[in-house]
């Protein structure tokens, strides 16, 4: 009853559902049995203690594969899944520093950074300035340049250090060939400012 309905939802029909006269069957192992009444397909399935699965319902008349249909269903949620994981879009994550950072807080977020790139995520990193501190931009491009230095080994720059109104901005994606190295050994490169 369970496969029924998962298959109504799916619009893919079986056995009984099949609503055809006629359908052209294709045997478990690829081969083509030729067109055969419903009623005829349906029971060499069962003799083969398989499901009749209708595989291209536009067909005239339509074609229909004898299957374990609920190995099938597992097969297909696992491509689908494996498909999903390799096209994940990476999102991108925003750590956000200060011109005159502690050392404490630059670590912190920087191994922080390290585990977003180990996930596989992209990072903009952003300085945010405020009153005077506009007129220090290279403050700001040193704790960059800092950063860029620590991530060398799961990361790369992909968009350099640049100003965007009270921010600067730099974007970090994760290196492909670095990201088998775990954040846990990233963590323990942090290495920390020197105060200004």
């Amino acid at each position: 009853m369970l496969i029924a309905t998962i298959a109504a939802t799916n619009e893919t029909r079986i056995n009984e559902q099949i609503r055809a006269r006629e359908v052209r069957v294709i045997d478990e192992n690829g081969n083509q049995l030729g067109i055969k009444s419903i009623s005829d397909a349906l029971r060499i399935a069962r003799e083969a203690e398989l499901d009749l699965v209708e595989v291209a319902a536009q067909a005239d008349p339509p074609v229909c594969r004898i299957m374990d249909y609920g190995k099938y269903r597992f097969d297909e949620a696992q491509r689908a899944k494996e498909s999903r994981r390799k096209s994940s879009s990476s999102t991108i994550k925003e750590m956000k520093y200060r011109p005159k950072i502690g050392s404490g807080d630059f670590d912190t977020k920087t191994r922080q950074v390290l585990k977003f790139l180990a996930d596989g995520h992209k990072v903009k990193v952003t300085i945010m300035f405020r009153g005077r501190e506009m007129s220090h931009p290279e403050l700001g491009k040193q704790i960059l340049d800092r950063i860029a230095e620590q991530v060398i080994p799961i990361g790369k720059i992909e968009s350099a250090a640049k100003l965007d109104g009270r921010n600067m901005i730099m974007v970090i994606a994760p290196d492909k060939k670095g990201r088998h190295n775990s954040s846990a050994k990233a963590e323990n490169d942090v290495v920390s400012p020197p105060q200004s």
